[in-house]
């Protein structure tokens, strides 16, 4: 039986041309993770075995509705020896919603190396946080410290899949790339403010996949605001897991007018 995250970024076509109907989010609009997720897959399938996502730069340049199909059309900027690049396009009813550029990356033998960081918050001390609100989000297990805008926890806070994965590198990728997405809005809130009346929204969002990511084991997601101007917050953020390894670093811009 497929996991979760393989039905939702199960896509329509081939080629460079993809369509999902899975196409949730809240309050009437798409969720970025999800689409993001999508957009990897997208891209994936139009690599050969053995190349791994290693970074993806998205833009969200228009709100998606929810329930309405999107589709995926992949553009093959560069294949080379070592990496490929990919730029996406998510539209809906022929209108862009979304822009992505991936990168991949064939497995090297090299230094292994990071700066040691002790996680801010011990998975001892969290608590289980209530469930998404949104139950086709609901797939990860979340522990945290503090409590959450809008029902939606917020970092630092630690997460693994409710479910088992498959041993697939881009789904589990896809699967990470779905969860970074999840409390970086809330987190860029400037302090002290409210959330303002229409929501805030993400503007952009970067993922770096630095190490393997295991779906089944805890994973402590901290990330803080770092500016707030001119109508937009920025924060950035790390996934490590229980053993301290960093396996992935996120950056996300919101807007938050208030």
């Amino acid at each position: 039986m497929p996991s979760w995250i393989a039905d939702l970024v199960r896509l329509d076509g081939e080629g460079e041309t993809f369509r999902s109907t899975a196409a949730f989010g809240a309050g009437g609009r798409l969720f970025g993770g999800l689409i993001a997720a999508q957009a990897l897959a997208a891209a994936g399938a139009t690599l050969e075995s053995g190349r791994l996502p290693q970074s993806l730069h998205a833009y969200y340049i228009k709100g998606g509705r929810v329930g309405v199909d999107v589709q995926y059309v992949v553009e093959l900027t560069r294949d080379g020896k070592s990496f490929n690049t990919r730029r996406i396009t998510a539209s809906q009813d022929g209108a862009p919603i979304f822009e992505m550029l991936a990168s991949f990356h064939r497995a090297e033998t090299t230094t292994n190396w990071q700066r040691p960081e002790s996680p801010s918050v011990a998975l001892a001390d969290t608590t289980l946080a209530n469930p998404l609100p949104e139950q086709w989000a609901d797939h990860f297990e979340i522990r945290t410290a503090g409590a959450g805008m809008d029902e939606w926890p917020v970092q630092p806070m630690w997460f693994r899949s409710r479910d088992t994965i498959e041993d697939d590198p881009l789904l589990r990728a896809c699967a990470l790339t779905f969860i970074s997405d999840v409390g970086m809005v809330a987190t860029a809130r400037p302090p002290g403010e409210q959330l303002p009346q229409g929501g805030a929204a993400s503007l952009d969002h970067a993922l770096w996949l630095h190490r393997p990511f295991d779906p089944q084991r805890w994973h402590l997601y901290d990330a803080q605001a770092i500016s707030h101007s001119d109508a937009r917050g920025l924060a950035r953020g790390s996934i490590v897991d229980e053993d301290g390894t960093l396996v992935a670093s996120v950056a996300q811009e919101s807007l938050w007018r208030l």
